[in-house]
């Protein structure tokens, strides 16, 4: 049987040793699995060469880049990440003696572990908001699991009936630009949307409520009395317990802060950075609600089934999910501290 490849140096100590003591060319073929062509040519090069390794490293033609090429290949990517391979091209080739073709560079920043991918979309952060985001961190970082449970997140998400399926691609001939099967229909502010608020802890998923209309102060008053305070005092009876909530305008009115005022002594309002959705893990549950609509085997058709599905989903979620998600807030912390108060992955 013939052998893809190169031998290996081992392989070829093995042929020699075979035939000096004395086992023919069929014989050595049997015993190590070689075809008999292969263990005459090793034994040949041996014999006539001496020859014990193979120069298969030495072939092919001479890479065009070499390493400082390739350090200044990296040099024009970091300063400018969203350039072009033609952009790149053009600026590796100005004032250098050698010229190399697009195809070159592909295949260098490939070997070098550059790959094309879309960016990550992140809010946009101000100095000040950076630097309160450090703070936070900074006074959480000594924060233990067991901290973080005593946290009860909550948020306000949108759901839309008709969601963007992004740069889709489809084949076609060019004369069926229209055909119906080649087009992906669209329907202005995604036909609608369902708005919930939600709260849950380390310890158990809280209410999901759906808000008809914009949430303003005087709607977020009744949330907050009817479902967010008797969920503290049940979870938390002693009083150690934390209430999160973003820097939303309706979470900031007057009348909102002079009730948590008057329930200082049952609760804490946990003092939240703004522009910080990566800081929050109800965020990831409601990219869980939004792959499971998605994978429904009956799609939603109306903002009543859409509102029924995303309740029905929420009540389903098992605790490994959401308590995961509290586990992760350490490493959220962090990350923060990592990038200086910026923007995280998660």
């Amino acid at each position: 049987m013939g052998k893809k490849g190169d031998l290996s140096d081992f392989e070829r100590g093995m042929i020699v040793g075979a035939r000096r003591a004395g086992l023919s060319i069929s014989e050595t073929a049997d015993l190590l699995g070689f075809s008999r062509t292969t263990i005459s040519r090793v034994y040949r090069e041996w014999s006539e060469r001496e020859k014990t390794s193979s120069e298969r490293q030495f072939c092919g033609r001479k890479c065009l880049v070499d390493a400082r090429g390739q350090r200044r290949m990296a040099r024009l990517v970091r300063a400018d990440r969203r350039a072009t391979v033609t952009q790149i091209t053009t600026r590796y080739n100005q004032g250098g003696q050698k010229s190399i073709s697009e195809r070159t560079v592909r295949g260098t920043l490939r070997q070098m572990g550059y790959s094309s991918r879309r960016p990550h979309r992140v809010p946009l952060l101000s100095a000040k908001n950076r630097k309160l985001r450090l703070q936070f961190a900074q006074a959480h970082r000594n924060w233990t699991i067991e901290d973080w449970k005593n946290v009860a997140w909550s948020d306000e998400s949108r759901f839309l009936l008709r969601h963007s399926d992004g740069r889709v691609r489809i084949w076609r001939l060019q004369h069926e630009s229209m055909d119906p099967s080649c087009l992906v229909s669209t329907v202005q502010a995604g036909g609608g949307g369902v708005m919930v608020w939600g709260i849950f802890s380390w310890h158990s998923l809280g209410s999901l409520l759906p808000i008809e209309h914009r949430c303003n102060a005087t709607a977020y008053l009744s949330i907050v009395a009817d479902h967010v305070h008797p969920f503290m005092t049940t979870m938390y009876p002693t009083s150690d317990g934390y209430f999160q909530q973003d820097n939303a305008p309706c979470h900031k009115a007057g009348i909102i802060s002079d009730w948590f005022l008057e329930h200082d002594n049952e609760f804490t309002v946990l003092k939240w950075p703004p522009q910080s959705p990566d800081l929050n893990p109800i965020e990831h549950l409601w990219d869980v609600v939004e792959r499971e609509i998605r994978i429904m085997d009956v799609q939603p058709t109306n903002l009543r089934q859409l509102c029924d599905a995303i309740m029905s989903i929420w009540t389903k979620l098992p605790e490994e999910c959401f308590q995961h998600l509290v586990e992760s807030m350490p490493p959220r912390i962090e990350a923060v501290l990592k990038a200086k108060g910026g923007p995280t992955r998660y």
